[in-house]
């Protein structure tokens, strides 16, 4: 008898050190990594101007450099955890010429997480808020990456006055999504590894998954600021809040059909959805934009920036020619 209990103990507290081993290892984990969030902010500050785009506080970062009658907006794709150096690369070879600016929304870079709704009005006010504040005015040329491409199209079909041309890479456009549906699905698991601070302990995660990084775009310095913004900025609330806002937002920018300013697009060729490939192609073509299909991957801004920035100055100067 006095066996059978022992075991049965066993058996009980087993599962129960595992669960408060476990416990202990996740909650020693989030409180060195909000430590360290807290440290590195104070070692790397935002290297371009923060403001305030709301009567809450909120604030989003953005970072501009260069001189030009037309600034050059850079708008980055969904989860992009650092746009400043994912587009690095190539404004680094416009801004002799041109001023560009990087608006990182809530939950990027240097951007507050916030609990303000991701529709797509909201987003683009807050994008137009923090340029006028930050000092920069109109007129645009707007490079949006990915999801960004149906924010840009938006800003040009409310606000045409302000928007000389749009120059997509590979851009998502309202036609695309409501043939396909395709949504992208931020994995629970990276937001849990991420949040707790568990992928801190994956010695080459930011070099296999931040983009730039991986195809050896950034400086040794720059990486080492890259890298802390990764660890607090992947898969955030509003990252998950934009995904989940994909089809409300799609239908509200088809109301108010094509921009009445050239849509021309660079073209991802390794995208196996042929649909894809077509519909930015059809799309740009009924704005009179010009189209660049390339041999690349999605992040098609690091694969080609010498070619992309070289056919973008003729596309900006037929633009403030116009």
């Amino acid at each position: 008898m006095k066996k059978k209990k022992i075991f049965k103990w066993i058996m009980i507290g087993i599962p129960l050190l595992l669960i408060v081993g476990v416990i202990f290892i996740v909650g020693s984990s989030y409180f060195e990594h909000r430590e360290l969030v807290t440290q590195e902010k104070k070692e790397y500050p935002a290297p371009g101007t923060l403001v305030d785009v709301n009567d809450d506080g909120d604030q989003l970062h953005v970072y501009s450099e260069g001189d030009g009658e037309v600034t050059l907006v850079f708008m980055s794709g969904l989860g992009t955890s650092s746009p400043v150096y994912d587009f690095k690369v190539l404004y680094d070879k416009l801004s002799d010429d041109y001023r560009i600016a990087v608006v990182e929304r809530a939950g990027y870079g240097w951007s507050d997480i916030t609990s303000s709704s991701r529709d797509i009005d909201t987003v683009l006010e807050q994008t137009r808020t923090a340029l006028q504040l930050s000092g920069e005015s109109p007129p645009y040329v707007l490079f949006p990456h990915s999801m960004a491409g149906m924010e840009a199209i938006h800003w040009a079909n409310l606000h045409p006055e302000e928007i000389k041309a749009i120059v997509g890479l590979d851009p998502l456009i309202p036609d695309y999504y409501e043939q396909t549906e395709d949504e992208p699905s931020p994995s629970r698991v990276i937001t849990l590894l991420a949040r707790t601070g568990l992928m801190r302990q994956q010695p080459d995660v930011f070099n296999d998954n931040f983009p730039a990084m991986k195809k050896g775009h950034l400086t040794e310095e720059e990486a080492e600021i890259a890298r802390t913004i990764f660890f607090r900025r992947t898969q955030t609330k509003n990252m998950w809040d934009e995904a989940d806002s994909i089809p409300t937002n799609s239908q509200t920018v088809s109301l108010h059909g094509e921009p009445d300013v050239p849509f021309h697009v660079f073209i991802s060729v390794e995208n196996e959805d042929e649909y894809w490939k077509e519909s930015l192609i059809s799309f740009s073509e009924s704005t009179a934009g010009e189209y660049f299909v390339l041999d690349a991957e999605h992040y098609i801004h690091l694969d080609k920036p010498e070619l992309i920035a070289e056919k973008s100055k003729k596309l900006i100067e037929m633009a403030a020619g116009n």
